[in-house]
């Protein structure tokens, strides 16, 4: 099997697991990702905004727009490293590409702390995105840069051990799960 076909058998079971996970229902699923943040107030960090399944990142983030910028992703074109437009609470929202939403009025932040989605985790920080290698082009570029935080958030169904990963593929630094926080150490 190729490691394409490997990806993508791993994503289709991430997302039945995600999916499953999400609609238990997990109140205060960003608990630990407050407590975690809460160590690099005023560090301009980078959220997502939810889709579908994702575990929801917004209490977090709101807390954290209280002591210091926070940003969104945007994309720019595919096989392209993510922007960050600032986000606030309440703030104008319009539909960006892939469907998610983007702060209407565009300012630019460049994060030094990444809450990054994913559809699959392993404990040794691999992350399994959805194919397009924004996060990894991302990362690549600010870690050349300044040391960058990549904080993965899941449920903690996403984890898989056997993740199918590539030399392009960013490591994650941490992940955070409505149950746990993993540390990486590497």
């Amino acid at each position: 099997m190729t490691l394409e076909a490997q990806k993508a058998a791993a994503r289709s079971a991430a997302f039945a697991r995600r999916k499953l996970a999400h609609e238990t229902g997990h109140r205060g699923a960003a608990g630990h990702l407050s407590q975690v943040l809460a160590g690099y107030r005023g560090v301009p960090l980078s959220g997502y905004m939810p889709m579908r399944t994702e575990i929801d990142p917004l209490p977090a983030m709101s807390e954290a727009a209280a002591h210091g910028r926070v940003g969104v992703p945007v994309i720019r074109a595919k096989a392209q490293p993510l922007v960050f437009s600032q986000w606030e609470p309440d703030c104008a929202l319009v539909d960006g590409p892939f469907g998610a939403m983007v702060p209407a009025v565009e300012r630019l932040i460049t994060p030094e702390v990444l809450i990054v989605p994913l559809v699959a985790f392993s404990r040794s920080g691999g992350r399994l995105g959805y194919g397009g290698g924004f996060y990894d082009r991302t990362l690549q570029g600010l870690r050349a840069q300044r040391p960058t935080l990549a904080i993965g958030f899941a449920y903690a169904a996403q984890e898989d051990a056997e993740l199918p990963l590539e030399a392009t593929d960013q490591p994650l630094d941490m992940i955070v799960t409505e149950r746990e926080v993993i540390e990486i150490t590497r």
